[in-house]
């Protein structure tokens, strides 16, 4: 209870002063500072959850690990039988190695050395975003069959009732429609209730959400679930 406490704290403390922070700054962009605090504000709330759902199971914290180094995709050779140009394709064929897309997931999760469970953090998602994260998740899943996806979020702006629950019941029209093209069973986990309103951000203070115990409590099952 008292880390999940320290996340609500950590929370509203970065999320009210980080107007202010941006408004004196006179290095980065407003928008830009705004935009890297609340990312790494979710990104450091995952690993707190992974951690406490760890400790829940009884699990040795030796064997829990996080990574953020890229993941080598290497080409599908398939695609070498549909270049035409022989020379090109002969050309891909003997250096073969050097053919890789360097893909970088905000969380990677080790469970004794093994690569567990992927998870992309946002301080909000659309369906725009949604559709990026879900092919590097197809481009990880080549490499990982058995990996686990998360999505990670303050904020919903996916429609349906992804915004009024942790773990959305029925979803949203659209994002259902755009998962059905994909071979990716993602747990998409909202903490903070209410749609996200872009003329209504939530590090102005009139529009602040409060982050509530009980959806980190229910953040906290679904990883529980996902590490067992």
């Amino acid at each position: 209870m008292n880390k999940l406490l320290s996340i609500i704290e950590a929370y509203k403390d970065l999320i009210k002063g980080i107007e202010d922070k941006a408004k004196i700054s006179t290095n980065r962009a407003y928008g830009g500072i705004i935009r890297a605090g609340k990312g790494k504000l979710v990104e450091s709330i995952g690993k707190n959850l992974i951690e406490i759902a760890w400790e829940e199971l009884n699990m040795p914290l030796e064997n829990l690990k996080f990574s953020n180094k890229r993941v080598k995709i290497p080409i599908n050779k398939n695609y070498l039988e549909r270049i035409k140009n022989i020379e090109v394709r002969k050309f891909i064929e003997e250096n073969i190695d050097k053919y890789f897309y360097p893909l970088k997931v905000d969380i990677q999760v080790y469970v004794k050395n093994k690569f567990k469970i992927a998870i992309e953090c946002k301080s909000y998602t659309e369906n725009a975003m949604l559709k990026r994260i879900l092919v590097d998740f197809t481009l990880l899943k080549n490499l990982y069959p058995d990996l686990k996806f998360v999505l990670l979020q303050l904020e919903s702006q996916l429609g349906g009732d992804f915004s009024s629950m942790v773990v959305a019941k029925y979803g949203s029209p659209s994002t259902h429609t755009i998962l059905s093209y994909f071979d990716i069973n993602i747990h998409i986990i909202t903490l903070l209730k209410g749609e996200r309103k872009v003329d209504k951000p939530i590090h102005k203070r009139d529009y602040y959400k409060p982050l509530q115990i009980d959806s980190l409590k229910e953040a906290v099952e679904v990883f529980k679930f996902l590490l067992s």
